[in-house]
């Protein structure tokens, strides 16, 4: 049985490769779905961070897959720091899983993470954010921010496919 489970898989990954490469990533992003794709690894994508200046400030963090990846996010929070104290560690900003991601191509995932939810003089500053997909936390990347960034209670959105939904709002 387990034979013939990953022989199907391996078959729609490669009707999903197949599009990307005969129709674009619009083709096979809607060919492919969370139900037939391997969840990402962070190996599998290449990360970028911008500085956003919407609700008070944060930080978009986009994700595409590498090339010839064709993977999915679950619609969950990243697991990231600033630094190596717990007090770094980012916390959910939703209560609830989004949908997952289909990444392959041009496609991309967000997360917004906001790095100073308080309304105090408190934080450290750091220049670099640790970052991983949850669940792969032992192979994380070092990504270098945008600016210095004041940390105190940081807190991230689930991946979305619209980067208007990783807006981290603090209640």
């Amino acid at each position: 049985m387990r034979s013939r489970l990953a022989t199907r898989s391996a078959r729609l990954a490669l009707a999903a490769v197949a599009a990307l490469a005969l129709g674009g990533a619009a083709t096979a992003t809607a060919t492919a779905d969370s139900s037939t794709t391997q969840p990402c690894a962070t190996s599998d994508l290449s990360f970028k961070v911008t500085s956003e200046t919407q609700a008070g400030g944060y930080y978009l963090i986009t994700a595409k897959a590498k090339p010839g990846i064709i993977c999915h996010l679950e619609g969950v929070s990243p697991s990231a720091s600033f630094g190596s104290s717990p007090d770094t560690e980012v916390s959910p900003a939703e209560q609830s899983v989004s949908d997952d991601v289909v990444l392959g191509g041009s496609t991309a995932a967000y997360a917004g993470i906001n790095p100073k939810t308080t309304n105090n003089d408190n934080g450290v500053q750091f220049d670099r954010l640790h970052l991983s997909v949850a669940g792969d936390e032992e192979n994380s990347v070092t990504l270098r921010l945008p600016d210095t960034a004041t940390v105190d209670q940081p807190i991230a959105t689930n991946w979305h496919a619209d980067p208007a939904d990783a807006v981290p709002f603090t209640g």
